[in-house]
């Protein structure tokens, strides 16, 4: 082989291999806050991942090989270690670390029957099962469990504030998808919101004062009849959701978003000032969710990721050096959902 064409095929290696490691390693170029960012799950449905309190570790859900819905796993920041924590019966949602770091709080539908709850029906449109046998439970390192709710019907979508002392969570109970708080041991519990409609998906502020959350209210009574038609048989549907903050005992509701799309998972910027959640405001088709960061008062709309398939379940580390988001990037079968991370660039 001449010199010149073996020169030249040493160098299309070298820049080969430089663009595999970069398609590994590193977030697209339009995705600028996002560095080195990496893979921690391989197959199945993996979502919903939440760093531990001092960052050391991720809980999540998982449908994959053995079990048909989701159950609770945990696992090192870095994807080491994976590990189920659940029982292993029913569907389980919306898990989250206590402060102490061994303990954490789950939904499970396993006291309603061993067994998947059946998936709801899409032919009268995309709709979120809302099933009526989930209840929050705290768990310890052992898998001892302490329910935390007991009345009939949804109770789920908890997460724990930033001193480690209350609990938001959406619940049922009262007729209606509203937002309450309790504190860590399941006691004083105490309703957040009272508008007609869907309030959910929760999270503190850092420091613990306000709450960010998602809600979709009926915008005349045939929208009413229809949410509540649908609630009736366990069902919500999230076709336009927007984001709204009020202060942590439920009061001065303030409306972040207002596009007529489909906005969710918000969780707060360390800084207290902004939030990322993710939409499908840019897609047309309302089909493609990406992650997005916004101010408080709704100014200054910035797109984060620029993948053409689902971003979405953003949330910060504690030192706010990460991001930690689910993604059907990379997927290597339809409908295939993992576990992302990369270092937060501001």
């Amino acid at each position: 082989m001449p010199s010149t064409v073996r020169t030249a095929t040493v160098i299309f290696c070298f820049l080969l291999l430089g663009l595999i490691f970069l398609s590994a390693s590193d977030a697209p170029p339009l995705e600028k806050h996002l560095r080195n960012l990496r893979q921690l799950t391989f197959g199945g449905e993996n979502a919903e991942a939440y760093f531990s309190f001092d960052g050391k570790r991720l809980i999540f859900q998982s449908t994959r090989a053995g079990w048909p819905c989701d159950q609770i796993y945990v696992m090192g920041a870095d994807g080491s270690g994976v590990q189920q924590v659940s029982t292993g019966k029913g569907r389980t949602t919306c898990a989250y670390f206590l402060k102490d770091g061994k303990r954490f709080i789950y939904s499970s539908t396993h006291l309603g029957g061993s067994d998947c709850p059946p998936k709801p029906d899409y032919s009268r449109g995309y709709v979120w099962p809302i099933d009526k046998n989930f209840d929050i439970f705290l768990s310890d390192s052992e898998g001892k469990l302490t329910r935390l709710t007991e009345t009939p019907g949804y109770d789920a979508e908890a997460t724990v504030s930033p001193d480690g002392k209350k609990i938001v969570f959406t619940s049922v109970r009262d007729g209606d998808l509203e937002l309450y708080s309790m504190n860590i041991d399941g006691t004083g519990k105490r309703r957040l919101t009272y508008r007609a409609g869907y309030d959910g998906g929760a999270f503190f502020s850092p420091d613990g004062r306000k709450i960010v959350y998602r809600a979709s209210y009926p915008a005349d009574e045939k929208a009413k009849a229809r949410y509540q038609a649908l609630l009736a048989e366990h069902l919500v549907e999230p076709r336009q959701l927007d984001l709204y903050v009020m202060n942590a005992d439920g009061s001065s509701p303030v409306q972040v978003t207002n596009n007529g799309a489909a906005n969710f998972c918000p969780f707060f910027h360390p800084d207290g000032k902004r939030i990322i959640f993710a939409s499908n405001v840019s897609d047309p088709r309302g089909r493609n969710f990406d992650l997005y960061l916004v101010r408080v008062d709704g100014a200054e709309l910035e797109r984060i990721t620029f993948n053409e398939t689902f971003d979405g379940f953003p949330m910060f580390s504690p030192d706010g050096k990460q991001l930690v988001f689910a993604s059907n990037r990379n997927a290597r079968q339809p409908g295939e959902t993992n576990v992302f991370v990369a270092e937060w660039l501001e």
